[in-house]
């Protein structure tokens, strides 16, 4: 031990350290993509981590390092799946961002799975620590969609609502819902444009 300490005293010499494994970010993807898979089939109640492992390949072990429990996985699936950017304002005007963007969230709300919707809407309501992080994630999504646009409207002399950001986010996504999800019927060029000015731009207009 001596001889070798000493050893390395004299030649100044440092071994860097030993790298860990790099993480498999392919079984990162299938675990993911497996929870989605799962949590649409058979709700959040009866989705469990054993499913997961067996239905991405992954051990139960590796899940559980990586996520503690079933909502912080559920989380991460979200966060994975939801990585589409709302449309820059460039309309030049408040209506015409609004239809840019009223286009954009529908496309986005009628690509969703309606049982995965249910699933998670079921689970936020037996779990809290699901909801907690459903509502964080809802939050920021809509902050994203609507603070330029807003924004700009105000640089470009619009009054708006007190609250504006909120009126929208309580609104627009839940009329897409009925209309898409109720109704059955799509959200096209004419329905997009009633949302807008009958509905969307008297609300967040100040009066």
């Amino acid at each position: 031990m001596a001889s070798a300490s000493s050893g390395s005293r004299s030649t100044g010499t440092v071994r860097p350290p030993v790298p860990g494994r790099p993480r498999d970010t392919s079984r990162d993807l299938a675990i993911l993509e497996a929870t989605l898979a799962l949590l649409t089939e058979v709700g959040y109640e009866q989705l469990s981590m054993e499913a997961v492992a067996g239905r991405s390949g992954a051990a139960k072990t590796t899940i559980y390092r990586r996520y503690r429990d079933k909502a912080a996985l559920v989380t991460a699936a979200v966060e994975h799946r939801s990585h589409a950017t709302p449309p820059e304002p460039d309309a030049g005007d408040l209506r015409g961002d609004l239809l840019g963007l009223v286009t954009w969230l529908s496309q986005q709300i009628a690509g969703q799975e309606i049982g995965l919707l249910g699933a998670l809407f079921t689970g936020m309501r037996s779990d809290a620590r699901l909801a907690e992080e459903m509502r964080r994630i809802l939050r920021r999504d809509e902050a994203a969609m609507t603070d330029e646009p807003l924004r700009k409207a105000i640089r470009h002399g619009e009054h708006l609502a007190p609250r504006a950001a909120e009126l929208f986010a309580e609104v627009a996504p839940a009329i897409i819902v009925h209309r898409i999800v109720i109704a059955g019927e799509p959200c096209d060029e004419a329905f997009i444009e009633h949302l807008v000015d009958d509905i969307l731009l008297p609300l967040l207009r100040s009066h």
